[in-house]
């Protein structure tokens, strides 16, 4: 019987509390599909290697921010959720043009205490977490003093950089070395290192460590300061993938020998302080590991069981990742790039700032409505989307959305989307975000086995059109939903939390509760299948 929690704390969203689940909890149910899914590795989530206890996960995204502790089985116990929001911030005695949009961690800070706070005393002595884990977006990094944040971490949405940053954007053409495309605002993090060492230069010389967002929270929690392979390289500039070290121009700009020293993202790097323990009423012993990026949290879950499938991690960003795909194919100029495993391995990545454009497609109309049957609305009546919905990245970085209809432009330019009927829109905006995924994992992965999977975690393996357009579209690979009610990033952070020193990629990890989504046969499949021939015509001309 669940017992009950403390109110809700600064906004966050709360679960009862239940007594260990057995090894037969099972997830969550999802949408039906218009046909049988046919379960391709069921059951539950089976307990990682070393899973003793409970784990605390913070999954910090760029819209939100997640506490949830896991049991040993896997099953969610409780969890806490509040918005991020940043701020404008200037150092103190600085001019104004020094100052930038930083991410609001002293707020979030603030809410992690309260929320803990709240759950510590609740716990029983069973349902203590052993250990602490972080995930995080990518593109942020703190500048660490002897014992305090010399500078917080610039929101990767600010673009106030003007022509600061010369070597670093100069260092973009040598992708072959780093991976890394040129990107807009501050989705390089070395143009926001470049700029900061130029802005701020005198405050820098109080600087200690420079750390990736996830190991900023590992020190937050435990005093030790370290960095990892999977935040250095999402898009930074700052790791060569191929050579498995820092970039040449992160050396020659002095930043590799101020970087924490590393250590692998599922290794202890400290215990929680003394104080935060006593003031939460958890274990002064409770483990707090290194951390990760979060899409590289979802992609390390399935490399045992599926190593060569294409993962697809969908949230504010949709990322496709392909292990084992040709880094010679990628193509920068469309936001196409080296990734690195929390193993190290390089992987080809595409990604499209999806969630966004999702949310601008639907136009206030609720994502519920993303039915099969309003797909098949959408395609009866012609209604098309072109890109782009977001000015962040992706394959048509400065291009503008258009509103089609049979084939025509609707006037109105990105604002034609309110043309579309309101119960429409969610359709719409799901089959576009099928069309975008499909075409990146072509160039992403080429002719890959017909048997390699595709597996789409996050919303969007939730939304029955979607799941039905991307299904048609990638026929005859197989295309997996995960039906896990845990988010993938979460899931992937307690899954390494379970890892160990002996543990690998290939040779850890349980099996997944995932779904094969039966691709449309007949008419459905012929009218999605000209969709998708019209589409591609008009993007590609």
């Amino acid at each position: 019987m669940a017992r009950s929690l403390p109110p809700d704390h600064a906004g966050t969203r709360r679960r009862a509390l239940s007594r260990p689940a057995s090894r037969e909890t099972t997830s969550a149910a999802v949408p039906p599909a218009s046909t049988p899914d046919t379960p391709d590795t069921p059951g539950p989530a089976a307990a990682p290697p070393r899973a003793l206890g409970s784990t605390l996960v913070l999954d910090i995204g760029k819209s939100n921010a997640k506490l949830l502790l896991i049991d040993a089985q896997g099953a969610e116990l409780w969890h806490a959720q509040c918005p991020n929001a940043s701020v404008d911030w200037t150092p103190p005695d600085s001019p104004a043009a020094d100052g930038y949009r930083a991410l609001g961690v002293q707020r979030l800070g603030d809410w992690i205490d309260g929320a803990l706070r709240a759950l510590g005393p609740t716990l029983t002595a069973a349902q203590q977490p052993a250990r602490l884990i972080t995930t995080t977006h990518g593109a942020a990094f703190c500048a660490l003093g002897d014992d305090d944040l010399l500078l917080p971490p610039i929101d990767y949405e600010w673009d106030g950089y003007g022509d600061d940053t010369p070597g670093f954007e100069a260092s973009l053409a040598n992708f072959g070395h780093h991976g890394t495309p040129p990107l807009p605002q501050g989705l390089n993090a070395g143009r926001q290192l470049a700029w900061l060492q130029r802005r701020h230069a005198a405050r820098l010389q109080g600087l200690r460590h420079w750390l990736p967002y996830p190991q900023y929270w590992a020190w937050w929690f435990s005093g030790a300061a370290r960095s990892e392979v999977s935040s250095l390289g999402c898009h930074t500039g700052l790791w060569a993938p191929e050579h498995g070290r820092y970039s040449d121009w992160a050396q020659a700009a002095g930043l590799a020998a101020r970087f924490a020293p590393q250590a692998q993202a599922w290794e202890t790097v400290g215990r929680l302080r003394p104080e935060r323990a006593r003031a939460w009423g958890l274990s002064a012993e409770l483990e707090v590991l290194a951390g990760v990026h979060d899409s590289n949290a979802c992609l390390a879950r399935h490399l045992r069981h599926h190593p060569d499938a294409t993962v697809v991690s969908s949230g504010t960003w949709t990322v496709i990742m392909a292990p084992g795909a040709p880094t010679a194919r990628l193509v920068p100029e469309r936001d196409e790039l080296v990734n690195v495993a929390v193993d190290g391995r390089a992987v080809p990545t595409a990604r499209f700032m999806g969630g966004r454009e999702f949310a601008a497609l639907c136009a206030g109309a609720d994502p519920a409505l993303a039915t099969e049957q309003n797909l098949s609305r959408v395609l009866a009546e012609g209604w098309s989307a072109l890109p782009a919905w977001a000015d962040s990245g992706g394959p048509f970085l400065g291009q503008r959305g258009q509103i089609l209809r049979h084939g025509q432009v609707q006037a109105g330019g990105m604002e034609a989307i309110r043309q579309v009927p309101t119960e429409l829109r969610p359709a719409l905006a799901a089959l576009y975000c099928a069309r975008v995924i499909a075409l990146l994992i072509g160039e992403l992965a080429g002719q890959r086995a017909v048997d390699s999977p595709v597996i789409l975690e996050g919303p969007l393996a939730h939304n029955p059109a979607c799941c039905a357009a991307l299904a048609a579209a990638l026929h005859p690979r197989p295309l997996l939903r995960c039906t896990d009610p845990v988010e993938g990033t979460a899931r992937g952070a307690w899954l390494l939390a379970g890892w160990t020193a002996e543990t690998t990629a290939s040779s850890a990890g349980p099996a997944h509760p995932l779904q094969r989504i039966a691709a449309a046969e007949g008419g459905p499949a012929q009218a999605l299948s000209a969709d998708a021939q019209a589409w591609l015509a008009l993007v590609s001309g």
